[in-house]
C-alpha cells in the first residue's frame, strides 16, 4: 500500500512538472510571436524577454528599448490571460543623460561592446543619438535611423533632456563640402578637427568669409563660408535626384568598407545613405531594410526606373544583399570593391549577372516608413 501511494505521489510530480514545463514553453513561445509581430528586426528593436514560473503567476524579465513595445508585450500577455509579474527594464528611462550628439568627425559603431567585434554602421558629428545602456566602455545607442549599435562611449558628447533640447534649438551649420577642416584661425594651418559631409557644429560667430563653429563638445575653429550651410536653411530641400546621384558620382572610386557611412568610405548601402542625407533625407540603415521601403517596382520592369532609385541585389532565395542609386538607360552607381557604375540591361558591356530582385522608389514617398526628412526627425529639431 505505501509502495503504490509513493508511486501515485512520484507520478504527480512528474505531471506537474512536465506539465509547468509545457507551460513554461508556451509562454516562451508567445513571448517570441509577440516579438515577431512588434519587433521583429532586432537591429532596430531591441526585445530580449524570457519567462519563469513563480507560484501561480509568470516572472516576465528581460529588457526592451522602449516603453511602446513594453506596452504592447503586457497587453499580449492579459489578452492571453497569463498571470504576470511585470519584470520588465525599459532602457530608454535608465539613463541621467539618455542623449548624446557625436562629437568626432565620424564614429565607428559595431555590432558588440568590443573593437574586435563586427562594424555595424557609422555616424558623424552631430549626429543625435538615444543613449539605450552602457558595456564597459562602451554605449548602445539609437541613431536618428533608428539602427541600434555600439559606439565608444568617448565618441559622444552626452547630454541631460535640457541640455538636448536647447542643443536642438540652437543655431547650427552643416558641412557641405565633402571634406575640409576645422582650423584654429582663418586662413590657419593649424587643424582643430577634420569634416565630412554632413557634420553638424553649433553656431558662435562670423569673421568676413569665416565662420567660427564650435564641436558638440566645445572645440572651436573656422571654416570658410562656402563650405557649411545654416541647418534651419539647408534642411529646406525638396526631392532632388540630380543632388543625390552628383554626390554618388563624387565618390566614385572610393573604396568599400562593410559598414562605412560617410564620404571618406562606404559600403553599398551606406553610399545610399550618405547621398540621400546630402539631399536632407534619412533613410534606413541596411540593403535589406532599403528594400522594404519606398515605392516597389519589379527588377522586370527596370525600364521604368527613374533617376535617383534604388535597386536592389541578393541571392536566388530572394535575400537582399546588395543595392545602388539608379541613372539612366540601364546604368546605376554602386559601391562594390569600389563605388563604379554598372548595368541592368543584358546587352550592355558593364552588365552584372547577380540576381536582381527589385527597385524602390523613394520620390513621392517622404514621411513613410523608413525614409524622413532631417527636418521633421524630432532629435534634430
Amino acid at each position: 500500500m505505501k509502495k503504490d501511494i509513493k508511486f501515485i505521489v512520484l507520478l504527480c510530480v512528474l505531471l506537474f512538472g512536465a506539465n509547468t514545463l509545457i507551460a513554461q514553453v508556451n509562454v516562451n513561445d508567445l513571448l517570441k510571436d509577440i516579438k515577431k509581430q512588434f519587433a521583429p528586426d532586432s537591429r532596430i528593436a531591441i526585445c530580449d524577454l524570457e519567462a519563469t514560473l513563480s507560484s501561480d503567476k509568470w516572472i516576465i524579465k528581460g529588457k526592451v528599448d522602449n516603453n511602446n513595445l513594453k506596452q504592447n508585450i503586457l497587453q499580449n500577455l492579459s489578452q492571453n490571460n497569463i498571470q504576470y509579474i511585470d519584470s520588465i527594464s525599459v532602457l530608454e528611462y535608465t539613463q541621467k543623460k539618455p542623449w548624446a550628439v557625436v562629437k568626432l568627425a565620424l564614429a565607428s559603431h559595431r555590432t558588440a561592446g568590443k573593437h574586435a567585434a563586427e562594424m555595424a554602421t557609422q555616424t558623424i558629428m552631430g549626429t543625435p543619438v538615444k543613449i539605450l545602456e552602457y558595456s564597459g566602455d562602451w554605449a548602445r545607442v539609437q541613431g536618428p535611423d533608428e539602427y541600434i549599435s555600439y559606439v565608444p562611449s568617448n565618441s559622444l558628447h552626452k547630454m541631460t533632456q535640457i541640455e538636448f533640447d536647447n542643443w536642438r534649438k540652437s543655431t547650427r551649420y552643416i558641412v557641405t563640402e565633402y571634406q575640409t577642416r576645422l582650423v584654429e584661425k582663418p586662413n590657419s594651418d593649424k587643424t582643430v578637427t577634420d569634416l565630412v559631409m554632413g557634420n553638424i557644429l553649433q553656431y558662435v560667430s562670423r569673421d568676413k568669409d569665416f565662420i567660427k563653429l564650435t564641436t558638440p563638445d566645445g572645440r572651436e575653429g573656422y571654416v570658410h563660408k562656402s563650405e557649411v550651410k545654416e541647418l534651419s536653411k539647408w534642411v529646406d530641400q525638396s526631392f532632388d535626384a540630380k543632388k543625390i546621384t552628383k554626390v554618388a558620382h563624387r565618390l566614385m572610386g572610393h573604396g568599400y568598407l562593410w559598414g562605412g557611412t560617410t564620404t571618406k568610405v562606404t559600403d553599398c548601402s551606406g553610399l545610399v545613405k550618405v547621398s540621400y542625407f546630402a539631399n536632407g533625407i534619412i533613410l534606413h540603415r541596411d540593403a535589406s531594410q532599403q528594400a522594404l521601403i519606398g515605392k516597389r517596382i519589379e527588377a522586370k520592369d527596370w525600364k521604368d526606373a527613374k533617376l535617383g532609385d534604388l535597386l536592389f541585389w541578393g541571392t536566388k532565395s530572394g535575400r537582399v544583399t546588395h543595392v545602388g542609386i539608379y541613372l539612366k538607360d540601364g546604368e546605376y552607381i554602386h559601391c562594390s570593391g569600389r563605388v563604379k557604375i554598372n548595368s541592368v540591361d543584358p546587352n550592355a558591356d558593364n552588365y552584372l549577372t547577380t540576381p536582381f530582385l527589385s527597385i524602390s522608389r523613394i520620390e513621392g514617398e517622404i514621411g513613410t516608413r523608413g525614409i524622413t526628412m532631417v527636418r521633421d526627425h524630432k532629435w534634430y529639431f
